[in-house]
């Protein structure tokens, strides 16, 4: 469910009657794509669709491509389509604009490969009084409750000294707890009875029974929050990324998760994994929408893949040497694995998406596995701890200092 949940939503994969737009998407601009012209040639262009973001001739439905162009399909009158000029060679590329700088751009201290960057830290999902609602909380006992939205901030406190410490300006995407949208669950009712009207639920529920209630999915409450933590929350952190902070790296803190059935009565698993994502493999029914097609491009002609796929796999390198977790494996065909790094895939979910910037978007640790619930219930502490057999640092600090490693690492090795 999980899963399954986090690509209907996450992708936000939901079509409106009138156009063919993503739920709570603008209307795509297309003149964002008119600095882009010039940027890149035909063949690297078709290197991206092939092998990162349309894989499977996934694009030719929406996208066509002439010796000299790309015209990209638009809703509406005929001739209405955008046309992208290629660059006749690499050599006369003309610059590409962007808001960020990549590793190496800049010249950066001894000791400090992250002087002149900022970095943004996206700590994934809410916690707080809004970890039930997410369902990113489970409860045993008179344990403490195990909530992502909690561990991945603490994570993040500790990521941000790291950083810090190397020379970035760290800005946090999100404060504990609250959210960056204005919007609320209850304002979001109407759309939500909208989309269920759209998609031929009956009879439509107005609330649910809890988390185990198999109906909730056809209650008005339950998908207005969906809409709430999942597309708008996100969408108004992109805003704030790409509009406010405008940073040359976002992390975004995450944890995984197994099937635990009910929240006060959780199923423990042996199961312990990690992967990272990055943005990629988008299906012909994703680029039928306007707004996802527009979105894959600006990620596709900004280069972010150039950074994305090389630190992202430095950073997963890391993570395991730290954890000794091995990589999650996906079967759903939604994702694929990137060349290079087994822990590394590329998979189209929203936040990965709207972020214009590189993003590195880590999945380590299953939380409700026994090994990371025991030690969620060690806390957080300095040094180390023996843990079966094997001096541990706090789960928090083993994260933050594994990712600030391998960031550190490769830009350290494209310093200057």
């Amino acid at each position: 469910m999980r899963h399954f949940l986090c690509l209907l939503f996450c992708i936000g994969l939901t079509l409106h009657a009138a156009e063919p737009v993503s739920v709570l998407a603008p209307e795509p601009d297309w003149s964002d794509l008119t600095p882009f012209q010039k940027t890149i040639t035909r063949a690297d262009f078709l290197r991206l669709l092939d092998t990162v973001y349309a894989p499977d001739g996934a694009w030719k439905e929406s996208i066509e491509i002439s010796s000299d162009s790309a015209r990209i399909h638009q809703p509406g009158e005929p001739g209405t389509d955008f046309r992208l000029e290629f660059a006749p060679s690499a050599a006369a590329a003309k610059p590409i604009p962007r808001y960020w700088s990549a590793p190496g751009e800049h010249k950066t201290i001894s000791g400090q490969p992250l002087a002149g960057y900022t970095v943004a830290l996206d700590p994934g999902h809410l916690g707080g009084r809004w970890a039930r609602m997410e369902e990113r909380w489970f409860k045993i006992g008179h344990a403490e409750p195990v909530m992502e939205g909690e561990i991945v901030w603490r994570v993040a406190q500790h990521l941000s000294e790291r950083l810090t410490a190397l020379g970035a300006k760290v800005v946090m995407v999100r404060q504990q707890g609250t959210p960056v949208t204005s919007a609320r669950p209850r304002s979001l009712r109407r759309l939500a009875r909208t989309e269920l009207e759209r998609e031929g639920v009956s009879p439509i529920r107005y609330g649910y029974n809890g988390p185990n209630d198999p109906q909730k999915a056809n209650s008005v409450v339950w998908q207005s929050e969906l809409l709430f933590y999942r597309v708008s929350e996100i969408r108004a952190r992109a805003h704030r990324v790409n509009e406010v902070l405008r940073p040359d790296l976002t992390i975004c803190l995450h944890c995984n998760a197994e099937e635990w059935g009910d929240p006060a009565r959780p199923q423990l698993v042996d199961k312990n994994h990690l992967h990272l994502l990055v943005n990629g493999t988008y299906h012909p029914g994703e680029l039928a929408l306007a707004d996802t097609r527009h979105d894959m491009l600006l990620k596709l002609l900004n280069r972010s893949a150039r950074v994305e796929l090389p630190l992202s796999g430095r950073v997963a390198a890391s993570l395991a040497s730290a954890t000794g977790l091995p990589p999650y494996e996906y079967h759903s065909g939604k994702a694929r694995v990137a060349a290079g790094s087994p822990y590394v895939w590329m998979r189209n979910l929203l936040a990965n998406r709207l972020y214009l910037c590189p993003v590195v978007y880590c999945e380590p640790y299953v939380m409700n596995s026994q090994a990371v619930f025991d030690r969620v219930q060690l806390g957080d502490y300095e040094g180390t701890k023996l843990i079966d057999g094997v001096e541990r640092k706090s789960l928090y600090r083993e994260y933050a200092d594994a990712v600030a490693d391998g960031v550190s690492d490769y830009f350290a090795s494209k310093s200057k």
